[in-house]
């Protein structure tokens, strides 16, 4: 906690940020805009990666011309929510999964 953002994505699947709340209807649960980035080696916010793609996802077709205006906006109020680049915020205490339930799950 405090450190900056390592890109684990831990935050976002516990719960959805108030941005992920307003955009996906999720109150819990991961947040549905929780990214991988493959060159980056790690998770993002899909509204900080591609706001454009997330408003594409969640406008209705009548709204569509509205992205290209709203998407700076949605950047600016998600880097706000996420509190990216101010450390993390995320106090989960994350546990290794014992030998015992591991060695099961490689078997199967």
């Amino acid at each position: 906690m405090g450190a900056p953002c390592n890109g684990c994505g831990v935050c976002c699947l516990l719960e959805p940020c108030p941005l992920g709340v307003a955009l996906t209807l999720r109150r819990q649960g991961a947040c549905r805009l929780l990214r991988w980035q493959a060159s980056e080696a790690r998770y993002r916010c899909g509204v900080i990666a591609d706001a454009q793609d997330v408003l594409q996802q969640r406008l209705p077709s009548f709204a569509q011309g509205l992205s290209r205006s709203l998407e700076p906006a949605l950047r600016r109020l998600a880097w706000r929510w996420v509190a990216a680049g101010t450390g993390c915020d995320c106090d989960a205490h994350l546990e290794e999964p014992s030998t015992a339930v591991a060695m099961r799950d490689v078997r199967r």
